[in-house]
């Protein structure tokens, strides 16, 4: 009998920590209180500290969020198996099999792999996807459909982007850049006028209504608006950081007017140091 590679033992060794980790017999208080449902944020957060990672380069930083976000997939799959619901071999297993299904280029039969170009692969994972599904391919290429699983499936920002794409492929868009302006220009006075006359319901739809005429915006000068939300994020915190540095006391014992002065002193830095 052969013994398992390094990939498989370590998994294994994975497995075995989270399974004891999980045990009424020794185990953590804190991953015994755990559900699938109160995990579901760490499965986001982690999923996007690995693009991060990833977009920094390090090489250590990657595998080590790539090893986090493993972790929730074998904490997942480990409560479900002790509610016997399925388990970590029948999810590997699944996504083996539906690869196996979506790639008959490269898995079938020798008539079946045939050269096929990027644009073939993307029309028969489809077709497959469809017929998985149990529609047709007319059924799955609704564009209703297709913006329903964005709309589910995706962070907000992204599902907009996603969205506002789709939609103009299928000619749901402005002729001309003048019109989306003169849509963010009319949806600005709606959400104005409902931050001073409407409920809170209200309020939130125009503002709903206002973010997507800016993801609009974005996608017509080519601009990725989640990258783009994600920088400022990063240099206001990089701000902060600067601002602590120059501060002889914490940040809430100073007037508006000083935090001014102290915040144009941490732009002005870090704007030296990027040169």
């Amino acid at each position: 009998m052969t013994s398992p590679s390094p990939a498989l033992a370590a998994l294994q060794e994975l497995i075995e920590v989270v399974a004891q980790l999980r045990s009424p017999d020794g185990g953590c208080p804190w991953d015994l209180a755990q559900t699938t449902q109160t995990l579901t944020p760490y499965v986001i957060e982690e999923a996007y500290e690995v693009v991060d990672a990833i977009a920094s380069g390090e090489s250590e930083a990657i595998a080590e969020e790539l090893g986090d976000l493993l972790l929730q997939v074998v904490l997942q799959a480990q409560i479900a198996s002790e509610d016997n619901q399925f388990t970590l071999k029948e999810v590997a297993h699944g996504i083996s099999q539906k690869l196996i299904r979506r790639h008959p280029h490269v898995f079938g039969n020798v008539e079946e792999r045939n050269p096929i170009s990027v644009e073939e692969v993307s029309q028969n994972w489809e077709q497959i996807k469809a017929v998985e599904k149990g529609e047709t391919v007319e059924q799955s290429q609704l564009l209703s459909r297709k913006l329903n699983r964005h709309a589910r499936t995706l962070p907000p920002l992204m599902a907009g982007m996603k969205i506002s794409q789709k939609a103009a492929a299928a000619g749901f868009d402005w002729e001309n850049i003048e019109g989306v302006w003169g849509k963010f220009t009319e949806e600005l006075a709606e959400f104005q006028q409902a931050l001073e006359l409407e409920d809170q319901a209200h309020q939130q739809a125009e503002l709903g209504d206002l973010l997507f005429t800016l993801i609009n915006i974005a996608r017509w000068y080519k601009l990725d608006p989640s990258e783009a939300l994600r920088g400022t994020n990063r240099r206001f915190i990089q701000r902060l950081e600067k601002m602590e540095v120059f501060a002889e006391r914490p940040l809430s014992d100073y007037t508006l007017d000083e935090l001014e002065t102290l915040w144009q002193q941490a732009k002005t830095k870090l704007s030296q140091e990027h040169q």
